[in-house]
């Protein structure tokens, strides 16, 4: 059964990286919906969200083969559940929307929008929210006059508390024991 699922890889910043990340998900005829890249809580290294609707052996076998990418420190898979995650929309808006001002504001309003900017053709609309909350206020909004639309790929923040940092510690003391079982 396909779930959607969030993917975190961290790792180290490398020109190039993303490619081979996104090819592992080619080959597998696997469409990307939705994809982030920012620095991380640690310094040099960088994370990558990416959401995928696949079944479980699915995404347990795309990680794996993440991993396996020499620069990639890490990748983990979550379900829904077990992250807290936002998108960031902007709406553009024909100016003739104030023609109905009391409406369109009380729309931005009922979906804890905020208008970022105004001009004589234009209205600029800013949505934080998750994937239904921002199509909610898209649909809301067309009927006056949606003149462009962007939205963001997803960001997320894991609920389990296990920390990146805390990770990175593991990794290290296990790379120290297997140096140290290596040499004896």
């Amino acid at each position: 059964m396909n779930q959607t699922y969030t993917i975190s890889i961290f790792t180290e910043d490398i020109i190039g990286l993303l490619n081979r990340v996104t090819i592992i998900f080619t080959r597998r005829h696997i469409n990307i919906e939705s994809i982030t890249a920012s620095e991380s809580e640690v310094k040099g290294i960088y994370r990558y969200t990416i959401v995928v609707t696949v079944s479980e052996e699915q995404v347990q076998k795309l990680v794996k083969q993440i991993d396996k990418q020499i620069e990639v420190l890490k990748a983990f898979y979550h379900l829904n559940s077990e992250i807290i995650s936002k998108e960031l929309a902007l709406y553009k808006i024909s100016a003739e929307a104030l023609n109905e001002n009391e409406l369109f504001t009380r729309i931005v309003n009922q979906n804890h929008a905020k208008i970022l900017s105004i001009s004589p053709d234009y209205i600029v609309v800013e949505k934080t929210g998750d994937e239904r909350e921002i199509l909610h206020l898209f649909y809301d909004l067309e009927k006056f006059g949606m003149l462009e639309f962007v939205r963001s790929g997803r960001v997320a923040i894991t609920k389990p508390m296990k920390t990146l940092t805390s990770y990175l510690k593991e990794l290290e003391n296990k790379n120290k024991t297997t140096v140290k079982h290596f040499n004896n």
